[in-house]
């Protein structure tokens, strides 16, 4: 006659016992990633280009939250002045959003560790 052990997978007797920790664990890594994604909405990032002529300030949440242009900065004599500004805010926009969500991500990774790239997870944690 043999003898049965542990009951069920994951230790303990209980159903699921061994995981218990580890869904601890991801209930506090989600918490701390919806206080991490709230901070997001109020940090920003700054972006200038042409010198200084264009500045972008932008949340976490790629929000534009600023556009700010130096006149003196502009050759309004060059036919090709408002050409060249539109260029820049193309530019200094698109920046901003990179940085924004280069922060945003880094802000993730500090809390996840990079457990968003394991297969089988999915949306789980946000990522």
């Amino acid at each position: 006659m043999s003898k049965r052990r542990g009951g069920f997978p994951g230790g303990g007797g209980v159903p699921g016992g061994g995981n218990m920790g580890m869904m601890r664990q991801l209930q506090k890594m989600q918490e701390d990633m919806v206080t991490a994604q709230e901070a997001l909405a109020n940090e920003t990032v700054e972006v200038s280009v042409g010198g200084g002529a264009v500045t972008i300030t932008i949340t976490g949440h790629q929000r534009v939250q600023a556009v700010s242009i130096k006149p003196e900065a502009l050759d309004t004599s060059d036919p090709e002045w408002l050409t060249d500004l539109q260029d820049l805010l193309v530019v200094a926009v698109n920046q901003a959003v990179e940085q924004s969500q280069t922060m945003a991500a880094q802000r993730m990774e500090s809390i996840t560790g990079g457990l968003g790239d394991i297969p089988g997870l999915g949306g789980l944690l946000g990522g």
